[in-house]
């Protein structure tokens, strides 16, 4: 009976363990698939399937925030009807790569070493690189991977092959670099890595953990569910039919400042789909939820037009009183970042999100949000309070609070000392 108790006490406490990242995408390097990028936003793909289990009767499963994907994978291995929007061009981009990884192992492998040794053929003219990239790369590693793309460009590939190749070249992109170009981080040109890989050696590295994944997946001939991904919008979700859904497994950006559209800013610039900060601006920020600083500054002249919009009545007056706080206490930091308008534009855009995810699901469904709180300046925004209340403002009945881990409790080097925490928010 002692032996039992104690093995359900470590057991305990190892499930309490695992929950506290279960809101992070750190044990989804470890399985086949969900592995081949790293997505610093994403949650736990097992975690994703107890959700599953957790509510049977959900067949038609939506992710409106889809990031890399893991909702929709874990949907098709769970035999679920998933359906995903994502606003960010290149992270659409690579949750369709993953996607396919059912594709032929056989034509893959064949088409991506055509593709290698043509690269290696090829002899580039000279030609200026833009300077974020002459900043990342000596010029040999450069000329490689612009030889790599340029293969890409001219090589005749299936469709599965050239996208999958694609999303090779592009998750090389930053272990070929020796300077500060972790994944998914701001590009650091002044630091620098000690392991860095060769482009060719890498490419080759990566189709062959791909390749092995996707044969060990196809194997075990699971009964697989389907997957529709969009590109599209949170705050309309135009392309899912009203009345449909009936389960919401998300995580939506955090209001911390984070700037989605930089952090791609390496990998949009080397495939030439930006030359320069406001294209970056122009081809992102206009569909993602406005979670930076960066994004808000234009909305200075429509403050009272955004508080006026009925969408924010719920939270309008709580909302105010930060806003106004916030706008007060910038005028005494050197920055004088914008975070009264970035929370403004936040909540207004979740509002609407909360909106449209009630056209869409039926009246029974149940909607999970990985969510975590903000303090910009050290002004505390209670966002799951708010959050749960603009869902009830758009017609859900009712919302409740599960706290999985602290945040910001590591003072040193941080902007404030507030504590802040992450969790789930459930709403029906």
């Amino acid at each position: 009976m002692v032996l039992y108790l104690c093995v359900m006490i470590l057991e305990n406490a190892t499930l309490k363990e695992r929950d506290k990242v279960s809101s992070t995408f750190v044990d989804n390097m470890k399985l086949p698939i969900h592995g081949w990028f790293r997505y610093t936003a994403g949650f736990s793909a097992e975690w994703v399937t107890s959700v599953f289990n957790k509510f049977p009767n959900a067949k038609n499963i939506l992710d409106p925030f889809v990031g890399s994907g893991t909702v929709l994978l874990e949907g098709l291995f769970n035999g679920k009807k998933t359906y995903g929007v994502e606003a960010h061009t290149l992270v659409h981009k690579i949750a369709e790569a993953k996607l396919l990884w059912n594709t032929d192992i056989e034509r893959l492998q064949n088409e991506a070493i055509g593709l290698l040794k043509k690269a290696a053929a090829i002899k580039l003219e000279k030609r200026d690189y833009p300077k974020l990239l002459s900043k990342c790369y000596p010029p040999g590693t450069l000329e490689d991977l612009f030889k790599l793309k340029q293969a890409w460009l001219e090589t005749k590939m299936s469709d599965e092959s050239r996208k999958l190749t694609w999303f090779i070249i592009t998750s090389i992109l930053r272990v070929s670099s020796p300077v500060g170009t972790a994944q998914w981080q701001y590009i650091l040109p002044n630091k620098s890595k000690s392991k860095v890989l060769e482009p060719y050696i890498a490419f080759e590295n990566k189709l062959n953990a791909i390749t092995s994944d996707m044969e060990l997946v196809q194997r075990k001939k699971l009964p697989l569910g389907t997957a529709k991904l969009f590109k599209g919008d949170s705050r309309n979700l135009s392309e899912i039919q009203s009345n449909s859904i009936d389960l919401v497994i998300t995580s939506p950006p955090y209001a911390n400042n984070y700037d989605y559209a930089d952090a791609t800013r390496l990998e949009l610039t080397f495939w030439e789909e930006i030359d320069n900060w406001g294209e970056l601006q122009n081809l992102v920020k206009n569909d993602i939820i406005r979670a930076c600083t960066q994004h808000v500054a234009h909305i200075r002249n429509d403050v009272d037009e955004y508080f006026s919009s009925s969408c924010l009545k719920p939270i309008r007056d709580e909302l105010k009183v930060k806003f106004d706080l916030l706008a007060e206490t910038r005028l005494h930091h050197g920055g004088k970042k914008n975070y009264h308008l970035m929370a403004l534009a936040y909540f207004k855009d979740l509002a609407e999100t909360f909106i449209a995810l009630r056209r869409v699901c039926k009246d029974d469904s149940n909607l999970c949000f990985v969510i975590g709180d903000s303090a910009p300046y050290g002004i505390y925004l209670p966002v799951d309070q708010w959050l749960g209340k603009l869902a009830v403002g758009a017609g859900f009945n009712s919302y409740s609070f599960e706290k999985t881990r602290d945040r910001n409790v590591k003072w040193k080097n941080r902007k404030h000392q507030v504590p802040l925490q992450e969790g789930r928010l459930w709403i029906n």
